[in-house]
């Protein structure tokens, strides 16, 4: 059941904050890979675009926030879809945080290792691509929400999975001579799987939501 009713306004402008997060990924994804290719300029053009998108997500969630409280609108459900906005919004700032130290501490990434940061991004891209869905399920579908949700939580490991090989490569590669760099790497890799674990931590709201209306 669709928890809007008649609202189409909201609907219209809530369809657009879940797509700014998912721009917000895709955005990531390419940076990492333009990043990993060793394209500066397009990258540092993507942490200009991930910035706008960002100020643009936050601008549309106090404009839903406004809406919610100045029209009286679902009134059962508004606390739970206005934290799921906020936790929504940790996505974005976790994906803008994370080109942006990219940017001002430019790791330097062997050749080795470069596919499995790039494995990080498209699984961190498959979760937070799996968490709007889910977020869509949950204003639309309810029945379906948990399949979303496992699918993100299923990404999540695989980064966490990927994350630990590039751990273990770097502090066993002689080609890193210098302990600073294996640490820098290593702090990249723990960076990178912030994402994953944001969309991680909304869902695990998102799922004590859907227990609340299924109740």
């Amino acid at each position: 059941m669709n928890i809007f009713g008649k609202s189409k306004e909201l609907i219209g402008e809530i369809d657009v904050y879940l797509n700014t997060v998912h721009d917000s990924g895709l955005v990531f994804y390419e940076a990492i890979k333009e990043y990993m290719r060793g394209e500066s300029d397009l990258f540092e053009k993507r942490v200009i675009q991930i910035k706008k998108i960002e100020n643009e997500a936050d601008r549309l969630r106090r404009d839903i926030k406004h809406k919610l409280y100045a029209h009286l609108l679902i009134p059962d459900s508004r606390g739970d879809v206005l934290a799921l906005l906020e936790t929504l919004d940790d996505v974005v700032d976790v994906s803008f945080k994370i080109l942006q130290s990219i940017s001002i501490e430019t790791p330097e990434i062997p050749e080795s290792l470069k596919d499995d940061f790039n494995k990080m991004a498209e699984y961190s891209v498959k979760a937070v691509e799996s968490l709007v869905s889910a977020c869509n399920a949950y204003f639309t579908d309810i029945s379906s929400v948990n399949d979303h949700i496992n699918r993100v939580f299923f990404y999540e490991h695989e980064v966490d999975e990927v994350e630990e090989r590039i751990k273990r490569s770097v502090f066993k590669k002689d080609e890193i001579i210098k302990f600073s760099k294996k640490v820098h790497i290593r702090y990249f890799a723990e960076k990178m799987a912030l994402l994953s674990d944001a969309a991680e931590y909304v869902c695990d709201r998102l799922s004590v939501f859907v227990i609340k209306r299924e109740a």
